[in-house]
């Protein structure tokens, strides 16, 4: 049974949870589940909170948090970039739940950029907005039924230092697009608003204004930034 985006939300947020198994190779604790309600059955990853492995630079048990926040900034941008991520209650305690996207294990960035150029540019723009520090080439994914591609893995992001750290340096310099820019601009707007009052729930007040900064930067800015000569811009493995 096909859900609409409302009755998929739905389900993930209040479906029951069963494990299959766990995601292999995964830094962290991420198991693959089933989400079960009358409405219908799906595929998700589950990571728990008390699954993630202490970082130096991020605050204890804030992964699952972030994941969500970023799905949060996707969906006000209606940019479709992280799929369906809800912070919930599961078999191990409170951790986010996420669709699990059917994809061609072998793709990813490299494989996926020349087919996708305008989505890796909404990609692009979106790691500057979160400050992702972990944007693996691995980390897009081509959804087998749709075509859609998404992007994974999000627990690294919102930093309120300048951590970006990603394989998507190809749009370096170039202005970015009018109709992301008029996106950015809505969303800077809201950021104010009730977005930031629901982010509160999940991100510090201080990664919030943070942030707002980088919003603001890159509209000021109208292009995508360049890789800092000075700092590791570019995640290890790549894949």
């Amino acid at each position: 049974m096909e859900l609409d985006a409302a009755a998929e939300r739905d389900l993930i947020a209040h479906g029951t949870i069963e494990v299959v198994g766990r995601v292999a190779w995964s830094s962290n604790a991420a198991l693959l589940v089933t989400v079960a309600s009358d409405a219908g059955e799906m595929l998700a990853v589950y990571k728990p909170r008390h699954g993630e492995r202490p970082l130096w630079d991020f605050p204890d048990g804030t992964l699952c948090q972030r994941e969500t926040a970023s799905y949060v900034i996707s969906e006000a941008l209606q940019w479709d970039i992280v799929p369906t991520t809800i912070l919930r209650d599961g078999p191990y305690g409170v951790g986010m739940v996420q669709r699990f996207v059917e994809h061609d294990p072998d793709d990813h960035y490299f494989t996926l950029l020349e087919d996708h150029p305008d989505a890796f540019r909404r990609f692009a723009a979106f790691d500057v907005v979160v400050n992702n520090a972990d944007r693996k080439g691995g980390h897009c994914l081509q959804e087998l039924a749709t075509r859609h591609v998404y992007g994974i893995d999000h627990g690294l992001t919102f930093h309120i230092g300048p951590k970006l750290r990603t394989v998507i340096w190809d749009f370096a310099s170039e202005p970015v697009p009018a109709d992301l820019m008029a996106d950015l601009t809505g969303l800077r707007g809201v950021l104010d608003g009730a977005l930031g009052d629901e982010l509160c729930g999940l991100l510090h007040p201080a990664e919030l204004d943070a942030m707002r900064r980088r919003v603001d930067g890159l509209l000021g800015a109208g292009r995508y930034p360049e890789p800092d000569e000075g700092y590791h811009s570019v995640p290890w493995p790549m894949i």
